[in-house]
């Protein structure tokens, strides 16, 4: 069985490690799994390419929006989404286009906080900003702020959020003055734009919900001690363990995964 991640730049992409971890944790001796650098122009090359060994795809930027056309059947989350990161293959065909980012930020924030989510705060408005303000509506929100530098590069977002069956409330605001408030402060936006005033105003959110994984710790995720912080190598390994469960088709070793993941880190920070 073979499985990659795909997209440009994947060198730096921790998935190759976690997957790795959890076929040797899990026994699956004949597994592999290995990044490949492929464009938005290569994609339908690559899989034209595939033979009948080839399980599943994990993607990664730019690919996750030209995913969604590759394979017959998209799920509801991934349209909500508006991005595959998964493609599910049969012999060696695509046959389903998923997003595992969705569930995967739900069931991280879930791990470490079970309170209640009404009201939460998106630090950024691109595609990450979208799929977890969707994932905070799937664990409750109904109220969903959004901000960015502008409010221009925060409109897709907001309407994609806006969709969520639920149909929550999206406000947009700017990240040099707008208010943080609600139960979770997601942030998705680079360290070096994570200014003391910042902090400052997302300092009485109880929690909070860092994507990035490196650098680490970012300076939010510094500001948020005492309080809970939910990191990106959480939101990376539990959208990772639904993607080996559906390539594999045997239960995760979530712990063997998340133990790789962060010794993969420790050494790159260390390096």
């Amino acid at each position: 069985m073979r499985c990659a991640v795909l997209g440009d730049p994947i060198a730096h992409s921790l998935s190759p490690v976690l997957h790795r971890a959890g076929y040797a944790a899990a026994g699956l001796e004949d597994a592999s799994y290995d990044a490949v650098r492929v464009d938005e122009e290569g994609l339908s090359g690559f899989l034209a390419g595939l033979d009948a060994d080839w399980r599943g795809l994990s993607l990664t930027m730019p690919l996750k929006r030209v995913a969604l056309e590759q394979a017959p059947r998209v799920t509801d989350r991934a349209r909500l989404a508006s991005g595959a990161n998964t493609l599910l293959l049969e012999r060696g065909v695509p046959v389903l286009a998923d997003n595992t980012d969705l569930p995967g930020a739900a069931a991280a924030v879930r791990e470490r906080y079970d309170g209640p989510v009404a009201t939460v705060t998106v630090l950024g408005g691109g595609a990450t900003a979208a799929s977890t303000g969707l994932a905070m509506c799937d664990l409750g929100a109904r109220r969903v702020r959004l901000l960015a530098r502008s409010a221009d590069r925060a409109a897709a977002t907001a309407t994609a959020i806006a969709a969520h069956p639920s149909a929550p409330a999206v406000e947009v605001g700017t990240l040099a003055d707008g208010k943080v408030e609600g139960e979770v402060v997601v942030s998705t936006i680079p360290a070096a734009a994570q200014d003391p005033a910042l902090l400052d105003r997302a300092g009485d959110v109880p929690v909070v919900f860092e994507v990035l994984y490196d650098p680490w710790p970012t300076p939010l995720a510094v500001a948020a001690h005492g309080r809970v912080l939910v990191s990106g190598l959480d939101l990376l390994v539990h959208q990772a363990v639904l993607q080996f469960e559906m390539f594999t088709g045997v239960p995760a070793p979530l712990a063997a995964m998340r133990a790789a993941g962060e010794a993969e880190l420790a050494a790159r920070q260390s390096a």
